[in-house]
């Protein structure tokens, strides 16, 4: 049996649309049984630089750890934040 799907409403922002997603169930707009998976390699999270004061002895002692683990020290404290915070790194 076909369903009828909702046409997908035109939106004028891209917070206007998210609104509409969070509120909304895709599958009444979507016939998910036709998706196909896909692969997009070089998809990136979206950044953001700050500024961030740290102690030198502090920087110096991450630097070192960082290096003992042969990685940057920007990533090493990526990742640990985002250990601390329950968020996956990627």
């Amino acid at each position: 049996m076909t369903r009828k799907h909702q046409p997908i409403p035109i939106f004028k922002t891209e917070a206007e649309e998210r609104a509409f997603w969070e509120s909304n169930d895709s599958s009444s707009y979507v016939d998910w049984t036709q998706a196909e998976r896909v692969r997009l390699p070089n998809l990136k999270p979206s950044t953001k630089a700050i500024s961030l004061r740290l102690p030198v002895s502090l920087l110096e002692q991450i630097k070192v750890t960082a290096n003992k683990q042969d990685v940057p020290y920007q990533s090493l404290i990526k990742i640990w934040l985002a250990e601390r915070v329950g968020v996956a790194s990627h």
